[in-house]
């Protein structure tokens, strides 16, 4: 989710990591007048609208079991903390390979590389209905996760090298729509549609609008023009991020990002339980719909930008955290509008952290940003497995209150974090004076 999404958290910094020297008919390069892709130009509609399917298909198969848990729960005879590593295998899964398909990218092209995992990755989503056990089912969420890899480690690399940078920021804000729009209206229908015919069925209409998205998207997406292959060097790999593992700050953003997805994994795989059950007792199609709610975390997350104008990274960071915890307390509460709205807070503070953290990696990041953003995806989604799972079997074990004690100890995580931030910013800088919410820190 990214900034704008369920958790893929690609960003312009790590794009912008493509100088424009660096790409052949980039302004600057002896090649020039620039070739890429511009609004408005040859094959950029139909770059847009394949990486937009690109990112639903994605999304919509990553989290396509999270709203029909408890009725996978009843038809399989297992408990909530079973039946979520449905979940947890595919995030799981994404978190592991997203490096290694990041640098696959890099020796076999971006679009061989996506156009390869989304037909893996919709296969699989085929197959998924017809899983005989809960064992077999999670080992087909973990191939589709590990395939869906592929699509955020190479899609902004793929837009940094063939779109105009002036146009880049709009090229990915469309890709990450697509995202957010995957990953809500997956839940979504996958709640309607069980609510009539099961939760195979669900899933396996999910698997038949990824194909057809698939399809579009490689008829669609343009050949590539300015990639250059690159060899698969592993020793540089693992030099960049053991680089990127010892920087301080670097290792705060990834814990930051996996803790905020930890409490949102929890709440969103547990929700569906807890309002199937009494007082609430709502039928499958309204706790699908319920979804809805991210469409606050896409206005949240787009201002998270003048959240870090006024208050520093710092004090987005803060506040993220919590609004997130008041949503968390606010859930507690016996009453479905309350629930709703606590909800709502905790979507609101989930995709400003998550913006502001994810966004400050790239610019943390003084070389191998690609790399950087990607350990920050394999966090962010070690995060939601996590969540999912915890959240999960402290629901079994405590109900609802047990999942929002997971979800407040992962924010106090946060708050803590941050701390830690202000006081090494202090000590690397005694001599002059600190403002707890400077931009720069």
């Amino acid at each position: 989710m990214t900034p704008a999404d369920t958790g893929a958290s690609t960003t312009v910094d790590a794009a912008a990591s493509v100088s424009a020297t660096d790409v052949p008919g980039a302004p600057g390069a002896p090649d020039a007048p620039d070739s890429r892709m511009a609004p408005g130009g040859p094959g950029y509609r139909r770059m847009s609208l394949a990486l937009f399917l690109a990112g639903v298909a994605t999304f919509a198969l990553l989290y396509s079991t999270q709203a029909l848990l408890p009725l996978i729960s009843g038809d399989m005879g297992v408990s909530a903390s079973d039946a979520s590593w449905t979940v947890a295998a595919a995030t799981g899964g994404l978190a592991v390979f997203v490096l290694p398909m990041s640098a696959l990218s890099e020796r076999f092209g971006r679009r061989t590389v996506m156009t390869a995992s989304l037909a893996v990755a919709v296969t699989v989503g085929l197959l998924v209905p017809f899983a005989p056990s809960l064992p077999a089912l999670v080992a087909l969420r973990a191939v589709q996760g590990a395939a869906l890899a592929g699509l955020p480690a190479s899609a902004t690399a793929y837009l940094a090298e063939e779109v105009r940078p002036r146009a880049l920021v709009t090229a990915i804000g469309l890709f990450v729509a697509g995202n957010s729009v995957g990953g809500m209206s997956g839940r979504v229908i996958t709640g309607w549609v069980a609510q009539e015919w099961g939760w195979r069925i669900a899933v396996g209409v999910i698997g038949l609008v990824a194909v057809a998205c698939a399809v579009a998207f490689r008829m669609l997406l343009p050949a590539p023009k300015h990639f250059t292959p690159g060899s698969l060097r592993p020793r540089v790999l693992v030099r960049t991020v053991r680089d990127h593992l010892a920087n301080p700050l670097l290792r705060r953003l990834y814990a930051i990002g996996a803790l905020f997805m930890t409490v949102f994994g929890g709440v969103y795989t547990v929700i569906g339980y807890r309002l199937a059950e009494a007082p609430f007792s709502l039928p499958q199609g309204l706790i699908g719909s319920i979804f809805l709610v991210y469409l606050v975390g896409t206005v949240s997350a787009s201002t998270a930008g003048r959240l870090v104008g006024r208050l520093g990274r710092r004090g987005a960071l803060y506040l993220g955290g919590g609004t997130t915890a008041a949503g968390l307390l606010l859930s507690l509460a016996p009453s479905l509008p309350l629930v709703l709205l606590g909800l709502v807070l905790i979507t609101a503070g989930f995709f400003a952290g998550h913006a502001v953290a994810s966004s400050a990696v790239g610019k943390t990041a003084q070389h191998g940003r690609a790399q950087a953003s990607a350990l920050y995806q394999s966090a962010y989604y070690v995060g939601s497995s996590a969540g999912s799972t915890v959240g999960a079997v402290a629901f079994h074990s405590g109900g609802w209150a047990g999942t929002v004690g997971v979800g407040l100890l992962a924010v106090a995580g946060v708050v803590a974090i941050t701390v830690l931030g202000s006081l090494a910013a202090r000590r690397q800088a005694p001599d002059r004076p600190v403002r707890a919410l400077s931009l720069s820190r």
